[in-house]
């Protein structure tokens, strides 16, 4: 992407102890949820659905910067469990993250809170449970992290925020899609589409008022694009940040990504609906969700042209999209400075890590995907745990040298397993290249901290 940087919410490698700084003004937020199944049918087949509190998608997070969020969740699923708080920067406060790298699972019938400062954060996210393909089972919802007072948003107020959690859905049971990748075969087409957990969902607009949707791809394998007939969408944040505004038809969303737009309602006199399109990117096959947007009085379904997608396999589209999405340098979004104050031209990068996902079909005939030759194995202990008391030796699986760059082409083709481990310094900046040489899109997480996309 071109110059200015946009930064973009991730992870890496965080430290070890839970240190959650407070400073004045801070408010506290506190939540209780218990993650259970419930029979739902989203698609009209009945299945197991992870439910928190009930509800399908979960409850909203909502908080505000430098907020301290307090999580007690309490695992009612047969099976272990963590959630994880996709683009929540996790700062000295890995052990919060919700992933079997830094925490140990929630065991069946227990309960673990977590404690994490959104220091410093703004913006729109979701989370998810990230063990055992449970994603594909539900149990995510949003996440929105407000300006707190005195730091005005940098567009005028939105009558209203709607969350929109759109992803790729399977009505087979989550174990089932775990049974097929341990066999050895790859996972099914989804079978629809699901819109805050509806195959078909409505929105009530109001004329003339403007809404402000926050749109986030919790799917488990699909790139969508997302676009509301008639309607122009205005781009405003993305995960964390506030962008150049620019008006787009649609808007290519990928997996794990959020996007805040701006749709304004028309001035309409007498009842009028709308589509709602979702469908799916660089697939073969075709997915699509509907939505309505009702205005007062509407009775008749929509009518008028369908507003045009992108051809699906037109990957120049979305790294156009990708390239015009710019940092805007002059408005303030956590603090009252403006987000180009920082002057990341003149960063010291410390290491460059190149990282290539790859592909091996290991013993059983069961598909790996590696990162440099190394497709990861959790160990027992949480490498954190490990970290904090020097029990790498004891593990056997650390692999002791993760290498900086993709290996020889031979040496990609071999399956090599283990904990992957790179070294880093608090505080220091790495350059970080990602490539992939497989025919499909690859969506890469870094979870926890912020990054800059520079090329």
């Amino acid at each position: 992407m071109e110059s200015p940087f946009l930064p973009l919410s991730c992870i890496l490698i965080s430290s070890c102890l839970l240190l959650t700084t407070v400073h004045a003004g801070s408010g506290y937020v506190y939540y209780d949820w218990t993650v259970s199944l419930s029979i739902r049918s989203p698609l009209g087949v009945p299945k197991q659905v992870i439910v928190i509190n009930d509800m399908f998608p979960g409850p909203l997070l909502n908080a505000t910067t430098n907020d301290v969020v307090s999580v007690n969740v309490r695992n009612h699923l047969p099976e272990p469990l963590l959630i994880t708080w996709n683009g929540v920067q996790m700062r000295r406060n890995s052990w919060q993250d919700g992933v079997r790298g830094t925490n140990c699972p929630i065991q069946p019938g227990q309960n673990w809170t977590y404690s994490f400062q959104l220091k410093d954060q703004i913006g729109s996210f979701f989370y998810f449970p990230s063990l055992l393909l449970q994603k594909a089972g539900g149990g995510y919802g949003a996440i929105r992290v407000n300006n707190r007072k005195g730091i005005p948003i940098p567009f005028p107020q939105p009558a209203e925020d709607i969350d929109l959690l759109v992803g790729d859905w399977y009505n087979v049971h989550h174990r089932d899609l775990r049974q097929m990748l341990d066999q050895g075969r790859h996972l099914p087409r989804p079978d629809g589409i699901l819109i805050n957990g509806h195959g078909r969902y409505t929105l009530h607009f109001q004329p003339g008022l403007t809404y402000r949707l926050r749109i986030s791809n919790v799917g488990i394998r699909t790139s969508l694009n997302f676009r509301i007939q008639d309607h122009a969408l205005l781009l405003v944040e993305t995960e964390g940040s506030y962008t150049v505004k620019k008006y787009y038809s649609s808007l290519d969303i990928h997996v794990g990504q959020s996007y805040s737009v701006l749709v304004r309602a028309k001035n309409l006199t007498h009842g009028h609906s709308f589509y709602i399109f979702v469908s799916s990117r660089f697939t073969k096959y075709e997915l699509l969700g509907l939505g309505v947007v009702h205005y007062p009085d509407s009775r008749m379904p929509p009518s008028g042209p369908i507003p045009t997608r992108p051809a699906p396999f037109d990957f120049g589209f979305s790294i156009n999209q990708a390239r015009s999405i710019k940092w805007d340098l002059d408005v303030g979004a956590a603090r009252m400075n403006p987000q180009g104050s920082y002057h990341y031209g003149a960063i010291n990068v410390s290491r460059t890590l190149i990282l290539e996902n790859g592909l091996v079909v290991g013993s059983n005939n069961r598909i790996r995907y590696t990162v440099n030759g190394v497709s990861f194995l959790h160990p027992d202990t949480p490498l954190k745990l490990a970290d904090r008391f020097e029990m790498f030796d004891e593990l056997k699986i650390v692999v002791p040298s993760f290498p900086d760059a993709p290996q020889t082409a031979e040496t990609m083709k071999l399956q090599r397993m283990g904990a992957s481990v790179v070294d880093v310094k608090w505080r220091d900046f790495y350059h970080l290249v990602f490539q992939n040489p497989l025919p499909n899109v690859q969506t890469w997480h870094l979870d926890g901290y912020n990054f800059f996309v520079v090329g």
